[in-house]
């Protein structure tokens, strides 16, 4: 195995990486060696006032790992190193706090100086004394926030400088000749138009097929499913709820009560029941009304859809038809670890959102703020198909595509250096991100968004403090860049243009969408690009 020493200026833990001679980071095959020191312990902040529980975050430094972390000397494998780097995170997330704390009990001072109840007992000079002290160690709290904020900067900084030397060196670079991949080809064929006439996607969106229903639908994430909550949906302009039952099961029924037609989702679950807020009126899963108080018992019943779990995900049927006895696999390829799962409503239709998601030609000229950032624009870009699929790769980029029927795009990406690519297949990259976007047709100008990201390296980011919310952050810059195109795009469709009027080679995979959407629409028999 290849391997590099880490060397960097002190962390903030106080731990600090250095090398005893030189600054300068060397690599030594063989071995990949942290050089670990211990610093003086600072001075705490008491946490003692009303906003104590905000700041009530235990000191990371009485979780400081054992020997052969401490003492002068000691060298930490690749893994040991990173687990110090991520206590060194958390550190800075207490000292952040601790910062913040000492300028509200400050500013409480302040006001106390100020309180005329108490001015009556302190001369003008006085009180100017006290406020002066008060704005010096204002001053030097508010210089030691600006510290804390420099200090994350750098160790993030470290932090992905470890990621890069362990990407470069550790990891095994997997490669692949194109002669690797099925036979796949480049030019829209026969299959893939319409008539010898352009799609025509133009004008108000018309009432939802009842063929589109009949499909596995995700609605949510396992996670977001606790034994005692629920999860309101919209699907296909019709209110749901989920919630789990007495077997822990999610079940799915409309979210609207039997009784005076209150929105169920306001009221409560309990022992796999959920309660109506309103006169506390209960339904299990299958929609049956098993509880009235205050009146006799009736035979009443509100719709109920099946509803299953699978992948780590809440499925529903929301067709007339019987539900297909299989479900589409989900889960990221072997050696992908999930780091982060959001979901968001968003207010466009949802194929608009799908045309969007499997078009990555737009990328260099839409998305240079975020992940396209610095890419130079290809004098061609291809997506390479199987003659007859809905899945295939890009070229020249290094990403891999699907569309799974009915609404799910699935993409996998080779990580390079920013405004790089390296490699012209996933399979020349080292490291890659996969995606899993659901795009739930809520209602005709609103669609649910599912997003899921796993990555094949760097597994600590999954531990990290509010890592979840910096990659919400991340993937909403992403998302605003598309937004502001697909919303003009459907403000003009609505009023009578069409997006779909002229495509080209690069559209393929949006096509062949299209294609096989106008099918299920129609309810043909054999629906095309199924194999």
């Amino acid at each position: 195995m290849n391997a590099a020493v880490f060397t960097s200026s002190a962390l903030s833990l106080p731990i600090s990486f250095c090398k005893t001679r030189s600054s300068q980071v060397t690599r030594k095959k063989g071995e990949f060696r942290v050089f670990a020191v211990f610093g003086e312990d600072s001075g705490l902040v008491e946490k003692k006032n009303q906003w104590g529980h905000l700041f009530d975050v235990e000191d990371p430094r009485s979780k400081t790992p054992p020997p052969p972390y401490k003492g002068k000397g000691k060298f930490m494998d690749v893994n040991q190193a990173l687990e110090v780097a991520r206590l060194d995170i958390q550190y800075l997330d207490w000292r952040a706090r601790q910062d913040l704390l000492t300028i509200m009990l400050l500013h409480d001072k302040v006001v106390d100086v100020l309180n005329p109840l108490a001015r009556e007992y302190k001369s003008i000079g006085t009180v100017k004394k006290e406020l002066a002290g008060l704005q010096e160690e204002l001053a030097k709290a508010h210089q030691h926030v600006h510290i804390s904020e420099a200090r994350v900067s750098t160790a993030l900084e470290k932090l992905a400088h470890m990621e890069e030397l362990v990407n470069d060196r550790l990891l095994p670079v997997r490669v692949a000749t194109e002669s690797d991949r099925p036979s796949y080809s480049t030019s829209v064929q026969d299959s893939d138009r319409v008539g010898g006439k352009s799609l025509n996607v133009s004008g108000p969106v018309q009432p939802y097929s009842p063929h589109l229903k009949n499909f596995w639908y995700p609605v949510a994430f396992t996670a977001d499913l606790k034994h005692d909550t629920m999860v309101p949906i919209d699907c296909f302009e019709q209110p749901w709820v989920i919630f789990r039952g007495e077997d822990g099961k999610p079940g799915c029924v409309r979210n609207t009560c039997a009784h005076r037609a209150c929105p169920l989702d306001l009221g409560s679950v309990n022992n796999g029941r959920i309660q109506c807020p309103y006169h506390g009126w209960e339904y299990s899963t299958d929609g049956k009304c098993t509880k009235m108080p205050s009146t006799k018992l009736l035979n009443v019943k509100i719709k109920s859809i099946p509803c299953l779990e699978q992948d780590g995900m809440v499925w529903v049927w929301p067709g007339d038809e019987p539900p297909s006895p299989t479900l589409p696999s989900l889960q990221p390829p072997s050696g992908f670890v999930i780091h982060a799962e959001l979901v968001m409503d968003l207010p466009v239709e949802h194929g608009l959102l799908l045309d969007n998601l499997l078009d990555l030609a737009h990328a260099p000229f839409t998305h240079t703020s975020t992940f396209a950032k610095g890419w130079s624009v290809p004098s061609l870009v291809k997506f390479l198909t199987p003659s007859s699929g809905l899945q295939g790769y890009w070229d020249p980029y290094p990403i891999d595509m699907e569309f799974k029927p009915p609404c799910i795009v699935l993409s996998t990406i080779g990580i390079s250096k920013p405004g790089k690519l390296e490699g012209k297949s996933t399979e020349q990259c080292a490291t890659h991100l996969h995606q899993l976007h659901v795009c739930l047709p809520s209602s005709r100008n609103k669609t649910r968004l599912l997003y899921r990201m796993s990555l094949d390296f760097a597994p600590i980011l999954k531990n990290l403090p509010f890592m979840e919310h910096l990659w919400r952050h991340f993937a909403e810059q992403v998302l605003n860049e598309d937004l502001r195109l697909v919303l003009g795009q459907q403000e003009r469709m609505l009023n009578g243009a069409n997006i779909w009027n002229l495509p080209v080679a690069y559209d393929k995979l949006g096509v062949r969408y299209r294609l096989w959407r106008n099918a299920v629409d129609r309810g043909d028999d054999k629906l095309p690009f199924s194999g």
